[in-house]
């Protein structure tokens, strides 16, 4: 089985290295192409929530709801940006 695939900062990519994920730092402005080439590589990836946040909206949801690889979107520790509220926004959308 092909390990995750984190995609963030250094700092934290090397919690994730020790624990079996190959890490990515995704260059400025290329953080979508990263997810898709993660998403074809690997059965779970991890993406920081700095990373998300610079990846455009469309392509993270389609990334997330996709059901050929599993994509978690973390809490930033480094740099304080949070997690998308997925759940909340679901909510929102379907009217519950």
């Amino acid at each position: 089985m092909r390990p995750p695939i984190y995609l963030g900062d250094v700092v934290s990519g090397a919690g994730y290295r020790l624990a079996g994920a190959r890490t990515q730092v995704p260059q400025p402005g290329r953080e979508a192409d990263a997810l898709e080439r993660a998403r074809q590589d690997a059965p779970l990836v991890l993406v920081s929530a700095a990373v998300a946040a610079r990846i455009p909206e469309n392509a993270l949801n389609d990334a997330v709801a996709a059901r050929e690889s599993l994509v978690l979107v973390l809490a930033d520790l480094i740099g304080g940006t949070a997690a998308p509220d997925l759940a909340s926004r679901l909510r929102q959308e379907l009217g519950i």
